[in-house]
């Protein structure tokens, strides 16, 4: 089980790399394509994502602890099986079963061949059940076996090849039936996709929810929430490539991004009809009761109230920081400014967090706290 465990425990991680970096350039997407953030078509991604990771690293891991595996098989090794069906001899050739005694046959279960073929035939058999997600029709069934058989072709040559020269000696054989037996196993899992997939929301009625979302104004909060770290982000970014790239001082920082602060989230939507390039990525803009654009009153609390968790964090982290000897007489002082300002951060954003998931789980019929205080309600473009 170790051997199995191992290479998925590898996939994880890697997925996490992958996925965690790519979970706002999807939200951007869904949003922008559906209207609205799909649960389920998120699920069916990274799924998708890891499990592609899963069955490449069972197929590969564990790796030889050298370059050289020649070293480790007999010159005359061969590295390749073409006998069609060759599991079907070992798996029998391995038991003692009577064919005329049925009682015997529970021996093939204890066979390491029987299982390698079973395991070749299932590793495959979830990507038939992707496929058929795409796909949706039935008679797309050689196009999903042309691609599991590709798939597997792709797995035995990496194999073959020492994945592609890292290795002077194959590790794994090339074997004919491993290819029938992923294929093959892609197929079924393609028929037999239906029955799994009639417990899940359809492409159809994903669709469906999209084009209803499109009709409506109401802007959804994680959108809303997300423009507004799209924004910061922004910031982030063009001082790291601009002011960052000269110094790295933390007042400099603190200064950029305060004045980013003030040019994304006032400036930017005062100049531009109540859009930042987050709204305008995620299709709204910042507008009064009225619908008409916001006045500079409105923004400006707006940005304030945004500006001020962003600055009583950054303050902490300063005070924190700074280091007072415990033979110092202002030291008790120091220790319990130091408390309590971490205990007003602390339960700032404790607050924050609940207020945004209440919002969120209201789904829109309220609006965040930098909306609330300064009149200004989302609407989509």
């Amino acid at each position: 089980m170790s051997v199995y465990v191992l290479p998925i425990k590898v996939a994880f991680i890697i997925f996490a790399f992958i996925g965690l970096p790519l979970t706002i350039p999807w939200l951007i997407y869904t949003y922008r394509k559906y209207g609205y953030f799909s649960l389920w078509a998120s699920i069916v991604v990274y799924s998708f994502i890891f499990y592609m990771l899963s069955a490449l690293f069972l197929v590969l891991l564990p790796l030889p602890l050298t370059r050289d595996t020649c070293a480790i098989h007999s010159q005359d090794t061969v590295y390749y099986s073409l006998m069609p069906f060759s599991f079907i001899r070992d798996t029998v050739k391995g038991s003692s079963i009577t064919w005329s005694q049925p009682r015997s046959y529970i021996q093939l279960f204890n066979q390491s061949a029987f299982w390698q073929a079973a395991f070749n035939f299932l590793l495959l058999l979830p990507f038939g059940v992707y496929l058929r997600y795409f796909f949706k029709e039935k008679r797309y069934w050689k196009k999903a076996f042309t691609l599991g058989f590709t798939l597997s072709l792709f797995y035995e040559v990496t194999q073959v090849t020492g994945i592609y020269g890292i290795y002077k000696c194959p590790y794994r054989i090339f074997d004919v039936d491993d290819l029938m037996l992923n294929s093959t196993g892609a197929l079924f899992g393609f028929f037999i996709a239906p029955v799994i997939l009639a417990l899940f929301p359809s492409k159809e009625k994903l669709l469906a929810k999209a084009e209803k979302m499109q009709k409506s104004h109401l802007v959804p909060p994680l959108s809303q929430l997300l423009a507004v770290l799209i924004d910061y982000i922004f910031i982030k970014l063009t001082f790291t490539f601009t002011v960052g790239l000269l110094t790295s001082s933390e007042f400099s920082d603190m200064l950029y991004t305060t004045f980013g602060f003030v040019v994304m989230y006032f400036v930017l939507p005062l100049l531009w009809e109540g859009k930042t390039i987050g709204t305008s990525i995620m299709r709204f803009k910042l507008s009064n009761l009225e619908g008409d654009a916001s006045s500079w009153q409105a923004l400006l609390k707006r940005t304030v109230a945004l500006y001020l968790p962003w600055l009583v964090t950054i303050l902490f982290n300063l005070v924190a920081q700074f280091k007072l000897e415990m033979e110092s007489h202002a030291y008790a002082i120091y220790a319990w400014v130091t408390v309590g300002i971490f205990i007003f951060v602390t339960l700032m954003w404790t607050a924050l967090l609940i207020h945004a998931l209440f919002i969120m789980l209201k789904k829109g019929k309220y609006t965040f706290y930098f909306d609330y205080v300064a009149n200004i309600i989302p609407r989509k473009q």
